[in-house]
């Protein structure tokens, strides 16, 4: 008899519908929802493992033998309860490996782990183009006689309330740049960078 492998998520699904449903299946994993539910029920139909009656998915003799269990109706001895045959279930959950699993059940979790080392990227630091009117405003902002609003208007086109929200936005709050100010003799606000 060869031993079909399946994944931690497959064992637990048809582990649970054998025990709490008499077969069908009618429960997932917290995280399995959505297209995840439908690539696993492939995967399993693939395999022959579960067959459907239209509405329903059921848990063929062949998943039975893939989790080690009697098939129902078959003449064995009483095997006691769900708990006393969990021990041999993850047993063959890790005697098997997971590559040797359903591949799209795989593609999808490595899709899934991709976004998270994307999203970790948007927490990196902000830079900015080398040319930018951004890049012009923090150029100006380097200078050690600063710039003023007016300074600023002139060299980027932008209105007064725009440079304003660059200073305090884009700036101070994705850059993280200090930016101080004070009133010149002259009576024009400077802005630099601290």
């Amino acid at each position: 008899m060869t031993t079909i492998a399946l994944t931690p998520t497959q064992h637990a699904i048809l582990a649970y519908a054998i025990e709490h449903s008499g077969g069908k299946i009618d429960w997932f994993p917290e995280h399995i929802k959505g297209g995840a539910r439908q690539k696993v029920l492939d995967g399993l139909a693939n395999r022959a493992l579960i067959t459907t009656d239209g509405n329903n998915w059921f848990v063929t003799a062949e998943g039975y033998d893939a989790l080690g269990l009697p098939r129902p109706g078959a003449k064995t001895p009483n095997a006691g309860s769900f708990e006393a045959r969990l021990d041999q279930i993850i047993a063959n959950a890790q005697a098997t490996t997971t590559a040797a699993g359903d591949p799209e059940l795989e593609a999808a979790v490595t899709a899934a782990e991709a976004t998270w080392t994307h999203q970790k990227d948007d927490d990196a630091p902000r830079r900015t183009r080398a040319h930018s009117k951004q890049a012009q405003v923090i150029a100006m902002l380097q200078r050690p006689e600063g710039a003023t609003l007016r300074q600023i208007m002139d060299s980027t086109g932008w209105q007064a309330h725009t440079v304003r929200g660059t200073l305090a936005g884009a700036l101070k709050k994705k850059l993280g740049l200090t930016i101080v100010s004070e009133r010149s003799p002259g009576g024009e606000r400077v802005y630099r960078l601290a």
